[in-house]
């Protein structure tokens, strides 16, 4: 069925009059049509693809989502209801096999399952990478296009920053000769807290450890800056609402939601390998199975878990592994699947001298009402709060000989990458634990932002409407247990500093009787979980390491490539949304140069 619906956030993006075009809520009614492309995932990466493709109006281009078209429901645009959205309609829902390092617990594994993909149900936070970040790609992947200084323009070029909620003056917030104006609105917070004050002046009374940083999306990200969120006017900002609202109008762009790829398919041979420009749709386990062939490529953009299980599900992996699934092995290729990065973190929280905290919202109905109204007369108010307001990107002082202790090198990209990070909120949190009935709060999230950990996707059935088996490994080294510990610490230093004199009281929780290295550690493994940055199952990278080309083909393969964070061969030290856009940007450059080159 073909429909149209209305895009008011698509006019307060944009700045113009554009809308939201015609989507097909299943995959019948294009079976029929010539697609020089086929797009699979509608996130950072396939918005960007299908945005930058569709510019020239003779490519036709397809993009199939697997999750609906509901992107502008109220629960994904309001910024500050993001902690719901894990579990949600707008979720795969996926869980972790038992994590060794988190005591054999089984946690919930978030992705996006609509128009948007994760950038519909993240936290907003906005980072670029750094310099090392992506210099370290182009070593590893022998192309000097992928270090900072070849990506700057796309990097650059990336995003816009747009006045915060509130319209504030955000002169000494950012860095805006850093910034251009490209698709994607960002803006700075846009609701002031009363803590926003102690943690700048923490970066004054303490800049050994806690330096601030006029701007973390500069290539130097180490230190505490203002957040960057993508949030335009109070309203979440996604790929749907940015790239594919400015391509929703196109003639040669049609977007299938709803609908599964199941796998990729074979039309042929170039030599010895499979030419995959097939793919295999379908609405449900139960329901009719439907194959279209693109004429150019496929490009598989359904993020580092459905990447993997998708080619898989075609016959691309190890082979050893798809053989014991029943799948017979068309590309063996053991990269697939591995390689799995994450963030692990964890939240601390103190009781403070303060009854001004978000607190007063979560525990007041009424309340909640009220600003709920405000948001939606004029996208202001708390609730127009990303998922921070300010962050740390912090390195471990004396790194070279703390690493040295535990036997192992340092495992961040390089000095301008961060091994652990800060989230600052006025007001309660807890991975595990809900917010007493008295009390009020500050607390910091923990993550480890440059993980020696590495996990795996794999198959658990040949159906392809059985999650994979998802081992994100987190916490699974000594060295990454190590860094936990030192942020903790740093943690504890932060509200230490004389700012937060009067203001910070006691520690609270479990965390607070947790003090020599075995007892955080102990606490780390009960309480952390993932921040919901998986990169990295299908790299790019040399040798029989990368399951990638460094131009993002499938290796073995003639007219497929992946665009998404599977693609990382390193975690960017910083959220991961960002990154994705930058790399299907380059992405996209590099399938017009194909096509030119043709």
């Amino acid at each position: 069925m073909k429909f149209r619906v209305t895009c008011p956030i698509v006019v307060l993006g944009l700045g113009g009059t554009r809308c939201l075009g015609a989507l097909f809520d299943g995959p019948v009614e294009v079976l029929n049509r010539t697609y020089d492309f086929i797009i699979v995932g509608a996130g950072a990466g396939g918005g960007v693809m299908a945005s930058r493709l569709s510019e020239d109006p003779r490519i036709r281009v397809l993009l199939v989502e697997a999750g609906g078209s509901d992107f502008l429901n109220l629960n994904l645009s309001v910024p500050g209801f993001a902690p719901s959205l894990p579990g949600s309609q707008f979720d795969w829902n996926f869980t972790t096999v038992p994590q060794a390092g988190l005591n054999d617990r089984v946690i919930n594994y978030p992705r996006g399952f609509v128009l948007g993909g994760s950038t519909s149900i993240n936290q907003m936070a906005f980072n670029r990478g750094t310099k090392d970040d992506y210099d370290r790609w182009a070593r590893v992947t022998g192309d000097d296009g992928w270090s900072w200084d070849k990506l700057y323009p796309f990097v650059k070029g990336l995003d816009r920053i747009t006045p915060p909620a509130d319209h504030h003056n955000t002169t000494g917030e950012f860095d805006p000769e850093v910034h251009d104006h490209g698709l994607l609105p960002v803006s700075l917070t846009g609701f002031p807290l009363p803590t926003d004050d102690m943690v700048i002046e923490t970066t004054a009374q303490l800049p050994d450890q806690f330096p601030f940083n006029l701007d973390c999306n500069s290539g130097d990200a180490v230190g505490v800056s203002w957040s960057q969120s993508t949030i335009l006017r109070g309203h979440r900002v996604s790929s749907a609402t940015s790239y594919l609202a400015w391509s929703f109008n196109r003639s040669n762009l049609d977007v299938v939601v709803n609908t599964h790829v199941t796998k990729v398919l074979p039309v042929g041979f170039e030599g010895n390998q499979p030419v995959m420009r097939g793919v295999q749709l379908s609405q449900s386990a139960d329901g009719l199975t439907h194959t279209l062939t693109a004429t150019k490529e496929v490009i598989l953009c359904a993020g580092a878990v459905k990447t993997p299980h998708i080619l898989m599900l075609s016959g691309i992996g190890d082979a050893a592994h798809l053989s014991s699934m029943g799948i017979k092995p068309l590309v063996d290729l053991p990269a697939v699947g591995q390689n799995l990065q994450d963030h692990p973190y964890l939240r601390l929280a103190w009781f403070v001298n303060s009854t001004n905290t978000l607190d007063n919202i979560a525990r007041n109905a009424t309340l909640a009402a009220q600003v709920l109204a405000q948001w939606q007369a004029n996208g202001t108010g708390p609730l127009s709060l990303g998922g921070g307001t300010q962050r740390g990107f912090l390195r471990i002082n004396d790194s070279d000989s703390f690493f040295a202790s535990l036997g192992t090198s340092d495992p961040s990209a390089g000095p301008t990458s961060a091994h652990y990070e800060f989230i600052t909120r006025n007001g309660f949190g807890a991975t595990r634990l809900s917010l007493p009935a008295e009390g009020h709060f500050f607390s910091l999230t923990i993550a480890v932002i440059s993980p020696t950990a590495r996990g795996n996707i794999t198959l658990a059935s040949p159906n392809p409407f059985d999650a994979p088996l998802i081992n994100p490994n987190l916490l699974g080294t000594p060295t990454d247990l190590a860094i936990m510990r030192s942020a903790i610490r740093a943690a504890r230093a932060f509200v230490a500093a004389p700012a937060w004199a009067g203001y910070i009281l006691d520690e609270f929780g479990p965390s607070a009787n947790a003090h020599t290295n075995a007892e955080l550690d102990a606490y780390s493994r009960e309480n952390a979980d993932t921040i919901d940055h998986p990169v990295g199952s299908v790299a790019m990278g040399k040798g029989e390491k990368g399951a990638l080309e460094p131009d993002l083909r499938v290796k073995g393969t003639v007219g497929l490539r992946v665009v998404d964070a599977s693609a990382f061969p390193f975690i960017i030290s910083g959220h991961t949304q960002g990154p994705t856009y930058i790399l299907a940007e380059r992405a996209a450059a590099l399938v017009r140069d194909s096509l030119d080159k043709a």
